[in-house]
């Protein structure tokens, strides 16, 4: 006998539930570790907020150069790769250091005096979050970004995409009014009640998991985030500076230039606070390598605490002479979301009610496995107890059916 084939909405339904028992699982997984990255930034200075602050007096401010010989009698062995400075003299200077050229691992950051240069400590929380960013990126499965769990992580983003669809068409309403698609029904008993909420929940947040879907896949997929930088930036794309005359080569030039002497870093950033920076409340000073074309500074302005917002200069680094200059607000849409892609992702880039939202978002991912794995068990429940009290088939009907 032919068994009948299923319905499309039977066949959508398990779907729906087969990747609820298995992406659901990891997704749910993602969404904690994707809310407690949320305010990563937060956590982590309150951690370190006995190292924020520095008594500042009448000592004056070190340049960056001198910072960084300070620094670097202290910590020898580490390259300084950015200072992150604020306009406040009692701030505390965060450094961070370039990657180990061997192992490819990033030492520790630490918090300096920017009077003195003495180092105040190790960022608290840095390699808890490192871990967390791991797991949530690749499951923390050997290989990193060039194992299996980024693909994993980026199977279960276009799961997410699939329950996005498959639970819209099956929760269609026959009759459409808001209360249907917007008011849980918690008053229903039983598997009822679950459903209800599963599913208004899930159309309440659909729109933020569709954003929250689509910018992850631009991690996972290169060809994915090529294509989006296309559609959204087109030719307004950034491109690296290039210092007329030189060719560069994956962002070096062909010709090595003569080791960066100090004087060059002070200048650049000396120009920088005279002109771009006079409204800078916070900059990351990125120092260059001895073979950097430019010397790169991005920056706040006043009031302003986005990243998202944050403008850049770019200063010769042999000159220390203004190369460009862009500000966040004069830029295309389409380029300021692929410029702040992370940002886009953990919804900052839309303010702070939208970025508390995409957090509760991804706490919600729990929920939505655990109501999802309740549904399922209940339903085994229900069709387990008709088929107890469904009476068997005579034998006359078994012949019937199997000639």
């Amino acid at each position: 006998m032919m068994l009948p084939i299923p319905s499309p909405r039977t066949m959508l339904f398990r779907l729906h539930w087969a990747l609820g028992l298995t992406a659901g699982l990891v997704l749910a997984l993602m969404g904690l570790t994707g809310a407690l990255m949320s305010y990563e930034e937060a956590i982590t200075a309150f951690a370190n907020r006995d190292r924020l602050a520095v008594t500042a007096g009448d000592r004056p401010v070190l340049s960056p150069s001198a910072l960084i010989a300070r620094i670097d009698a202290q910590v020898g062995g580490r390259r300084v790769d950015a200072l992150t400075l604020s306009e406040d003299p009692a701030a505390s200077v965060h450094v961070r250091f370039a990657r180990d050229p061997e192992t490819r691992l990033r030492p520790p950051s630490v918090y300096a005096d920017p009077h003195d240069g003495a180092v105040l400590g190790p960022v608290r929380l840095e390699a808890a979050f490192a871990t967390v960013r791991d797991l949530h990126r690749w499951l923390l499965i050997p290989g990193g970004s060039k194992g299996w769990g980024r693909t994993i992580t980026g199977a279960c983003l276009w799961a997410l995409l699939a329950f996005l669809a498959t639970g819209l068409y099956l929760r269609w309403p026959r009759i459409h009014r808001w209360r249907i698609w917007l008011r849980p029904s918690l008053s229903r008993p039983g598997r009822a009640r679950w459903w209800s909420l599963h599913a208004v929940a899930g159309t309440w947040l659909t729109p933020v998991y569709l954003v929250i879907a689509l910018t992850g896949l631009t991690w996972s997929y290169p060809w994915f985030k090529d294509g989006a930088t296309a559609l959204l930036a087109g030719g307004d794309a950034a491109k690296p500076v290039r210092t007329p005359g030189r060719t560069a080569v994956h962002g070096r030039p062909a010709e090595a230039t003569a080791p960066l002497e100090p004087p060059p870093l002070d200048r650049a950033w000396a120009a920088f606070r005279a002109a771009e920076g006079r409204e800078a409340v916070s900059a990351i000073l990125s120092v260059p390598e001895a073979e950097a074309v430019s010397i790169r500074i991005r920056w706040l302005p006043r009031g302003v605490d986005a990243p998202s917002a944050r403008n850049e200069a770019r200063y010769h680094a042999a000159t220390g002479v203004l190369v460009s200059a862009e500000h966040a607000a004069d830029l295309p849409l389409g380029r300021r979301l692929v410029e702040n892609i992370l940002e886009v992702h953990r919804g900052r880039f839309f303010g702070d009610p939208f970025a508390l939202l995409f957090c509760l978002a991804a706490l919600a991912m729990p929920g939505f496995a655990a109501t999802g794995l309740t549904l399922y068990l209940l339903r085994r429940r229900a069709d387990a107890r008709r088929g107890a009290i469904e009476p068997a088939p005579s034998a006359a009907a078994v012949r019937a059916a199997n000639p």
